[in-house]
């Protein structure tokens, strides 16, 4: 069984993609990856760019899915020490990191520099990586990819 961190973008996109991740997949995500979500579909509504029962139907959906949400003492300060490595003031990417490195195999991002900067600290996959065997992948120019994970658009899915 392959373990993967999946981040607000990444769980947003598979969602709105209607994408079933296979069963020898295991989803994992820091328990912030609820307030995300929340928060991403909720300002996509605000801004008009999606109407609220769409927005519903991805939450429920998302709440549907089969990602294992933690939030531990370790987890919290790996990601403290994570931040300061990497010179963030935030912990949110942090904790993506925190829990690939302590639980799974990659972190499955669509943010691509988020990606670049966590070369040589955590492994990372493409979200092809979540699709069943024969799907068809995501383009390599596809706009998706440039979903940032601390601050979501929806617009961009």
């Amino acid at each position: 069984m392959t373990r993967f961190v999946v981040d607000a973008c990444a769980v947003l996109y598979l969602a709105r993609e209607g994408i079933d991740v296979p069963g020898e997949h295991q989803l994992l995500a820091p328990t912030l990856l609820r307030s995300q979500v929340l928060s991403a579909l909720h300002e996509a509504v605000q801004r008009g760019e999606i109407p609220a029962d769409v927005a519903r139907d991805d939450l429920a959906r998302i709440g549907r899915m089969p990602i294992r949400l933690l939030g531990d003492g370790v987890l919290r300060r790996r990601a403290w020490d994570l931040a300061d490595q990497l010179g963030w003031a935030s912990t949110y990417d942090a904790e993506y990191l925190a829990l690939t490195q302590l639980q799974a195999d990659a972190l499955v991002t669509l943010d691509k520099d988020l990606a670049r900067t966590v070369e040589g600290v955590v492994a990372t996959a493409s979200i092809d990586a979540l699709r069943p065997k024969g799907g068809l992948p995501v383009r390599a120019n596809d706009d998706r990819r440039r979903c940032r994970s601390g601050h979501v658009a929806i617009s961009q899915m």
